[in-house]
């Protein structure tokens, strides 16, 4: 397989087209190691995968999105798209003039399987030509149950803040590293006081906290690409396989096994 990241761009003129006629539309392929440059465009989207993982950028924010979650971006909201190895992209464009009573802002949710089916079934109608009412109606439906959809906890953010940004980053070459906040205030040639307040004030929670968040979305995106637990684990930088499950438990409310478990039974509920 060629690891080369290259630029992505066919499924983002679906999202310039401006057509109150077509106020979905739906596009599916398998994308293998691409990136999609930060863009925007006038369509809201809805961003889906059946296999692989994708890490979406939007402003200070990160997710890591798998098969069991979608990610939602309002209209005109700038993102960027990295398609890890191989993914089954789906999406659908929203037109503006459909737009009305759906979140105004971006974030990752768990996948709900009637969700999917629409999905599918609205990518099914194609690209081109006028709906039939019977796929209006579909429409409609798909529309009703976006505005429901509600935010996971899955999302890191992160920071333009100069001095902050560099441990940020350390921390993000190094998801492993068990040194103290007051090892990264030295390098950082600042207090562990002043350190904390400003992980506090950027972004929203404490050093450890942070931390452990980047620890579960990686373990996302490792569970996504078939790794065993006690491998991930281990490359998180657990001392033991149940200590890495406990803090996935306590956070996303299943074990690391249920988490797959259920990602492959709707897998197969999907292929039935």
């Amino acid at each position: 397989m060629n690891n080369q990241i290259r630029t992505y761009r066919l499924a983002q003129d679906y999202g310039y087209q401006i057509d109150s006629s077509r106020p979905v539309i739906g596009y599916s392929e398998m994308v293998t190691n691409e990136i999609c440059i930060s863009h925007s465009h006038p369509r809201g989207q809805l961003i889906y995968a059946t296999r692989g993982v994708m890490n979406v950028v939007v402003g200070n924010n990160i997710w890591v999105v798998n098969p069991l979650q979608g990610l939602w971006l309002p209209t005109d909201v700038e993102h960027q798209v990295t398609f890890q190895k191989d993914v089954n992209y789906y999406s659908v464009f929203i037109d503006p003039s459909a737009m009305k009573g759906l979140p105004i802002n971006s974030f990752s949710f768990d996948i709900p399987m009637f969700l999917k089916q629409l999905i599918f079934k609205i990518i099914s109608f194609g690209t081109n030509g006028n709906l039939t009412p019977s796929q209006k109606r579909i429409g409609d439906v798909f529309l009703d149950e976006l505005a429901l959809i509600e935010p996971s906890a899955t999302f890191l953010p992160t920071t333009n803040h100069e001095r902050l940004q560099k441990v940020v980053e350390l921390l993000l070459n190094d998801v492993a590293s068990k040194n103290t906040i007051d090892y990264y205030a030295e390098i950082s040639f600042m207090s562990t006081r002043t350190l904390s307040r400003l992980f506090i004030k950027e972004l929203g929670m404490n050093f450890s906290d942070w931390r452990t968040r980047l620890k579960l979305l990686e373990a996302i995106k490792r569970l996504g690409e078939k790794q065993s637990i006690k491998e991930i684990a281990f490359n998180l930088g657990y001392e033991t396989t149940s200590a890495f499950i406990y803090m996935f438990k306590k956070h996303l409310g299943k074990t690391p096994s249920n988490y797959i478990l259920e990602d492959q039974n709707d897998s197969d509920k999907l292929s039935a």
